[in-house]
């Protein structure tokens, strides 16, 4: 059976935003292609121009979701906001399909992957059950994992599993089996969500760091969700450890993508910056002025502009100088 895919462009994210303070995002819409009768992932046709405006709603709301702010458009309702998160979906699954495409070079990891991925894509998501079975154990785990630690501070050597009971008044068997059960614990949602988490690594490709980078540490921030997930409130794992699992890439991204590393604070602002120039531009169909923007954030005039010199990136001294090839930046 043949298998289409088609390949989307990734959701923009605040690094790929930042290059074009200056310029509004062009957004092209996917080729069409024609749908095969089987309908097993879920993609119904939808219009070139609605893929146009759904792609624009999705851009702005992942920027916004992260910086912690909301952009509204004209007309939009609760009906759009659910066309946007059907629009990710679909651009996930397609990332998928595309990560499965690699150079030459990578061709033995993309192998291995694909074939973890049909595996996880076999077994499917965990059970309710499971989630909180696993979900416990992990924070089971964890305060074994907190008592060996200010013991280690302490005694400076790692304690043994007699030390660790005594410490914790338990028996030397229950630690072992705490510890053995979130091992497992680990293993099983990991293998579980690595679809889930190769989906939201490639939509931060070419960003500086590898697939392979993005999805070792999408799995870190996927265990740190699921440690701190409550099954009680009502939600899917799945749908809470996404934040998490997007945090964790976007924060490998900014501590190792740059040559000159912005503070927590700064980089948030400038990509709430680039987010409000971005919609400006869809909206004005130009550049917005630094005193557009300031005004739609709500804040100086002085720090948009230097929100701006913060985002760019740092000139290499190697770098020739226009018309003299054989001179550089370096004195």
């Amino acid at each position: 059976m043949a298998i289409i895919t088609t390949v989307c462009s990734s959701s923009t994210t605040i690094f790929s935003a930042i290059p074009s303070l200056k310029h509004p995002l062009s957004h092209q819409s996917p080729p069409p292609t024609s749908s095969p009768p089987s309908f097993k992932l879920g993609v119904s046709s939808i219009s070139n121009e609605a893929e146009l405006d759904i792609g624009n709603a999705t851009e702005a709301v992942a920027l916004s979701s992260w910086t912690g702010g909301e952009v509204l458009f004209d007309g939009e309702s609760d009906n759009g906001g659910l066309k946007a998160r059907r629009k990710r979906r679909r651009k996930r699954r397609k990332g998928l399909a595309q990560s499965l495409v690699v150079d030459d070079g990578e061709r033995d990891v993309g192998h291995e992957y694909k074939r973890v991925i049909l595996e996880s894509a076999k077994r499917g998501y965990l059970s309710p059950k499971e989630e909180a079975e696993f979900s416990l154990c992990l924070k089971h785990e964890a305060r074994i994992e907190a008592a060996r630690r200010r013991i280690g501070e302490v005694q400076e050597l790692d304690p043994t599993s007699k030390q660790l009971a005594k410490a914790l008044r338990m028996e030397k068997n229950s630690v072992d089996n705490v510890l053995c059960k979130g091992r497992e614990s680990r293993e099983k949602i990991i293998r579980s969500y690595r679809r889930l988490v190769v989906s939201i690594a490639t939509s931060y490709q070419d960003k500086g760091l590898s697939l392979q980078d993005l999805i070792q540490e999408g799995s870190i921030g996927l265990l740190r969700g699921a440690e701190r997930f409550d099954p009680q409130r009502g939600y899917k794992l799945s749908t809470y450890v996404y934040w998490w699992i997007k945090e964790a890439i976007l924060t490998a991204i900014s501590n190792n993508t740059r040559m000159v590393r912005l503070p927590r604070r700064w980089w948030m602002l400038v990509a709430k910056i680039a987010g409000a120039n971005n919609d400006l531009s869809n909206k004005l169909r130009r550049s917005p002025s630094y005193d557009e923007i300031a005004e739609v954030l709500n804040m100086k005039v002085s720090t948009v502009r230097l929100g701006f010199e913060r985002g760019r990136s740092p000139i290499s001294l190697d770098q020739a100088v226009l018309g003299q090839n054989s001179l550089t930046l370096q004195v």
